[in-house]
C-alpha cells in the first residue's frame, strides 16, 4: 500500500509538470519522422530514438525532479516517514519506465519491428540503468547546470558505444557491454545472454548506490547526521 501510494504520487507529479504531455507531442513527432523515412532505415532510427530519449529520460530529467522535490521540501518530508530509500528509488524507476515503455511500443510498432517484447525489455533495462544513474547524480547536485555537467560522462559512455554497436562498429565483444546489449534488444536484432547478465549486475550495483545516496540526502535534508 505504501509503495503503491508513492508510485501514484510520482506519476501525478510527472503529469502535473507536463511529462505526459511532452512525451505525447514527442511521440507524434517521432512517428512523423519514422513515417517519412524509407523502410530500410526505420528500425535503426527507431532504436536510436527510443534509446536516446524515452529510455534515457531518467538521466535527462532526474535532476529537475529531485531539485523540485528539494525546493518543495518533499525530501525533508521523506526523511521523517517510514518510506525506505529502496521504495523511493524503485518508484522513480518504474514511473519513468512506464512512460518510456509506452513511447517505445508505439515507435517500435511504427518501425515494423517483429520483436516488440524484446524491444520493450531492452527499453526497460536501459531505462533502469539511466534512471539509477540520474538518481545518483541528482542527489549530489544543488543546481540543474551542475547536474547536466555531471551527466555528460554517463551520456558519452552510454550512448556512443551503443550507437556504434547498432551500426556494427563495435564487433562481437560489444555485445556484452550493457548499453550495447540494451540497444541490440531495442533494435530487435538479437539478444546477448552475457550482456543481459552484466546489465542486471550493473542495475543491482547502481540500485544499491542510489539507495545509499538517497539515504544520505534525506539525512542532510532532515537536518540530522546519523
Amino acid at each position: 500500500m505504501r509503495f503503491r501510494n508513492l508510485l501514484a504520487w510520482d506519476m501525478r507529479f510527472q503529469a502535473r509538470y507536463g511529462f505526459y504531455l511532452l512525451y505525447g507531442f514527442l511521440t507524434i513527432f517521432y512517428m512523423a519522422v519514422l513515417f517519412a523515412l524509407p523502410s530500410s532505415v526505420k528500425s535503426k532510427v527507431a532504436a536510436m530514438l527510443i534509446f536516446s530519449d524515452p529510455a534515457a529520460m531518467g538521466l535527462f530529467f532526474m535532476g529537475a525532479i529531485v531539485l523540485l522535490e528539494k525546493s518543495q521540501r518533499v525530501t525533508s518530508f521523506m526523511a521523517i516517514t517510514p518510506i525506505k530509500a529502496f521504495e523511493y528509488v524503485s518508484s522513480k524507476v518504474l514511473s519513468l519506465n512506464a512512460i518510456a515503455l509506452v513511447v517505445a511500443a508505439v515507435l517500435s510498432i511504427v518501425s515494423g519491428t517483429k520483436s516488440l517484447g524484446l524491444a520493450l525489455f531492452g527499453t526497460f533495462l536501459a531505462g533502469s540503468v539511466f534512471t539509477l544513474f540520474g538518481v545518483i547524480v541528482a542527489t549530489k547536485t544543488s543546481s540543474l547546470n551542475q547536474f547536466l555537467l555531471l551527466t555528460i560522462p554517463v551520456e558519452i559512455f552510454g550512448f556512443v558505444p551503443a550507437i556504434l554497436h547498432l551500426f556494427g562498429v563495435s564487433g562481437v565483444w560489444g555485445r556484452i557491454y550493457p548499453a550495447s546489449a540494451c540497444m541490440e534488444m531495442v533494435a530487435g536484432s538479437g539478444i546477448s545472454v552475457i550482456g543481459i547478465l552484466l546489465t542486471l549486475i550493473l542495475i543491482g550495483f547502481l540500485a544499491y548506490a542510489a539507495c545509499r545516496c538517497v539515504e544520505k540526502m534525506w539525512q542532510e535534508q532532515g537536518g540530522v547526521k546519523i
